[in-house]
């Protein structure tokens, strides 16, 4: 084993040691799903910001950034900030206080048992090519650090059982734990190597020149109506097709109360974007450090740039440093994306199958659940093996963009909106996407912008064709009982 793997190694040790320490303070299905409500500001900051610093950031956004500027990240990191600060500003504190366990348990109360299982179908669907993506990307850390001694897959299968363990045993409370460490190695490490990069391509105005030259800056698109409906696509798939995502739902609820989940979100997300500059700065730094093997890199394998960097030009610490920070990366959003389609799954499909379960029993299903869906997970990603990590993620998100997103928000800020027009914009949203996938339209109108626009039309016209109804909690009740099954009268909405 050489000196660098050994460090991964212990790295990976270590963030094991943590998470599952924290499990010994899980004792009911809530503590594993939601950290039992308890956590502080800072910690629902750094769990937020994890969300969606992984893989893609680092090694995806970087690459993206130096083949064709800010225009062609539109989509992450800046589709992606805005919406944790758009869940802080709109939609942590009305979820907070109906003390929900899954984001599929709200469908259930405002629309019933079908909105819930389609809508939470679709989540956990959405959730196979972005856990898929940091599997991929633990897999090419190992090759890496291994000189190919390890191959990719069994790469994958290491990274995958390193977040596994303790997440199997610690649910979210051990994710928020090591998320708290991981981004504190991340921030540091990433800074450190951001500054001993500019150091070698000549100065950061070199870098900013470079930048300029290259007309990297340039953010918005051409006037033209094909490219600016395509930007606004682009823009839109994550910034509102995250929106009804479980794992930012659960690391938001897993607050101490409402403000902490509203500022936690806001702060994680202008966070994120401002650190999300970093990699694409050390890329850019790249392209003038190793012009030749940049150029070949970003045409033939565009992930490689950062590591062969750091492995060819950096000093043995430095490399230490650097995978230190893309592991904490890849580990705090692998976490909580495999910890978050299990837990739909138990909560908003198993228990309409198996209704009456006790608190440890539902603990029970989540852990089978987990090692279940961490199976699928890693075959996908080695099916998928040769598909960049960006558009892994990007993809991810079109699923609820089209089929919840439009349900959601109407919930939450329309009155009048009824179960058959959840419906019909579940329906008219998800048809209308797969068909613009499906034929040449798709390629004059995006299928994600089409999909929900239709599912807006959707839930117009069948809300206003059909009979309004109560969709109080108390009149939503089902087998989880009359607030959810973790919630109380006391603190319901």
């Amino acid at each position: 084993m050489n000196a660098l793997l050994g460090f991964v190694v212990l790295y990976l040790l270590g963030t094991l040691a943590i998470g599952l320490f924290a499990a010994t303070r899980v004792k009911t299905s809530t503590d594993f799903a939601l950290a039992g409500r308890s956590l502080p500001l800072a910690m629902i900051i750094t769990t937020t910001f994890a969300t969606w610093f992984g893989a893609e950031t680092v090694l995806g956004i970087s690459a993206k950034f130096v083949q064709g500027g800010l225009n062609n990240v539109v989509e992450d990191p800046f589709g992606a900030s805005m919406c944790l600060v758009l869940v802080g500003v709109f939609f942590a504190a009305k979820l907070y206080r109906m003390t929900l366990l899954t984001i599929g348990d709200f469908y259930r109360k405002r629309y019933g048992k079908t909105v819930e299982i389609f809508c939470s179908v679709a989540i956990i669907f959405s959730y196979l090519g972005w856990v898929s993506a940091q599997v991929t990307a633990l897999g090419l850390v190992f090759n890496v650090v291994s000189n190919g001694t390890i191959s990719v897959d069994v790469g994958m299968l290491i990274g995958t059982l390193s977040v596994l363990i303790y997440v199997i045993f610690g649910g979210m409370l051990a994710i928020a734990w090591t998320d708290f460490i991981q981004v504190i190695v991340l921030v540091v490490g990433l800074t450190v190597i951001a500054v001993m990069a500019g150091n070698l391509a000549g100065g950061s105005d070199k870098v900013l020149a470079l930048a300029q030259t290259n007309d990297w800056f340039k953010f918005f698109p051409e006037p033209k109506f094909h490219d600016v409906i395509f930007f606004i696509a682009a823009a839109i798939t994550m910034m509102l097709g995250s929106i009804p995502q479980q794992d930012i739902f659960q690391r938001v609820m897993s607050a101490k109360n409402s403000k902490t989940a509203q500022r936690g979100a806001v702060i994680g997300g202008l966070c994120y974007l401002a650190f999300a500059f970093v990699p694409m700065f050390i890329v850019a730094c790249a392209v003038l450090i190793m012009p030749a093997e940049t150029k070949d890199l970003l045409t033939n394998d565009p992930q490689r740039v950062l590591p062969t960097l750091i492995l060819n030009y950096m000093p043995f610490a430095a490399q230490v440093l650097f995978f230190g920070a893309l592991l904490s990366a890849i580990k705090s959003t692998a976490s909580a994306t495999l910890l978050a389609p299990s837990t739909s799954f138990v909560e908003n499909i198993y228990k309409n199958i198996r209704p009456g379960l006790t608190d440890k029993q539902e603990l029970f299903a989540f852990r089978v659940t987990l090692f279940i869906f961490a199976c699928c997970v890693l075959v996908y990603a080695i099916l998928s093996k040769g598909t960049p990590i960006y558009e892994m993620v990007s993809g991810a998100y079109q699923v609820t963009l089209v089929g919840a997103f439009v349900p959601l928000v109407c919930g939450l800020y329309w009155k009048r909106a009824t179960r058959y027009g959840a419906i019909a914009s579940i329906i008219f949203g998800v048809l209308t996407w797969l068909i613009f996938l499906a034929t040449p339209l798709g390629k004059d109108f995006p299928p994600q912008l089409a999909g929900v626009l239709m599912a807006g039309v959707g839930m117009i016209g069948g809300s206003l064709i059909s009979k309004p109804h109560e969709h109080h909690a108390h009149a939503a009740a089902d087998h989880h009982g009359a607030y959810g099954s973790h919630a109380s009268p006391a603190k319901a909405h």
